[in-house]
């Protein structure tokens, strides 16, 4: 019983980051209609960014990640910029193409920069373990950080674009870009502020991949970003509820899977329940069914 717990734990940790990726994801997704495979490019960034400002640079652990919060930030817009905004009239598999370049750039710049060895990323986060029942449940300081940001950012999103003036204006985006328009809205600089907002969020995720698995390398954003992709078509891309629940449910899947199943088969598991969902919900878990009028 106290294995499954820990598992399930160890599920819910890891699905949180997961979360997290899933959120910028599924943000660009929803109000720019395009899918960002640079995203897990910029995580990979702004861990080596965290590891070079605490490591190198002895920042204490809160500053380091302002830091790497504030480059990805930065970069983000920067990539939309000058990759993306020349492309919105561009066809889908341009804007595809020019994502899928945009990350094996920045892979290949990280590589020139910081070499290809692992680095061990330092615990940043310091805090011990809380022992449970008596000892025989143990839960790392690390694993209850990562279980409350993605909570916290999950709620803060929400009221974020159910509130504020600038939420209600990229729900409007997400809705009638050209309606948007129309209204005084702003469509390129809300667009920028979503990728500002989804590279925020990559910086939050690097640092907390990192501090759970503590192994830093060019492609370390690349498999948690694919699978955290999967994560916001399984709860419903476009839509941040279903984000946070795509991914907590796919940490748990691949843990228990690999656990109780085959650790070798543990990722095709994962994607084995994907394609079950959506054969039976196209649309994810709380994803909405669009009509398209013709």
């Amino acid at each position: 019983m106290m294995a499954f717990l820990s598992n399930l734990v160890n599920g819910i940790s890891l699905g949180s980051i997961y979360a997290i990726i899933a959120l910028g994801y599924t943000m660009v997704y929803g109000i720019a209609k395009m899918l960002n495979f640079a995203h897990g490019d910029v995580i990979m960034v702004g861990a080596y960014i965290a590891f070079c400002a605490a490591q190198y640079w002895g920042f204490p652990p809160v500053l380091a990640l302002l830091v790497a919060m504030a480059v990805c930030t930065l970069l983000g817009v920067t990539i939309e910029k000058l990759a993306y905004a020349p492309l919105r009239q561009a066809t889908s598999l341009a804007v595809l193409i020019t994502a899928i370049g945009m990350s094996y750039l920045l892979q290949n710049l990280a590589l020139l920069i910081w070499g290809a060895n692992p680095k061990v990323f330092p615990d940043l986060i310091g805090l011990g373990s809380i022992a449970l029942f008596d000892g025989q449940l143990v839960v790392k300081g690390a694993t209850l950080v990562t279980i409350a940001a993605n909570i916290v950012i999950m709620v803060a999103l929400t009221l974020f674009t159910a509130r504020t003036k600038m939420g209600k204006a990229m729900r409007c985006v997400s809705e009638d870009r050209g309606a948007a328009e129309l209204m005084g809205i702003h469509v390129n600089g809300t667009i920028s502020l979503t990728f500002a907002i989804g590279s925020f969020l990559a910086a939050i995720a690097g640092f907390l991949l990192c501090s759970s698995y503590p192994v830093l390398q060019p492609t370390t954003g690349s498999m948690p970003g694919i699978k955290a992709f999967t994560a916001a078509v399984f709860g419903g891309i476009g839509s941040i509820p279903g984000a946070m629940v795509g991914g907590v449910l796919l940490g748990v899947i691949e843990i228990l899977g690999k656990a109780y199943i085959s650790t070798e088969l543990g990722d095709a598991i994962v994607f084995a329940v994907l394609i079950i969902v959506l054969l039976v919900r196209p649309t994810g878990l709380m994803g909405k069914a669009t009509r398209e009028k013709v």
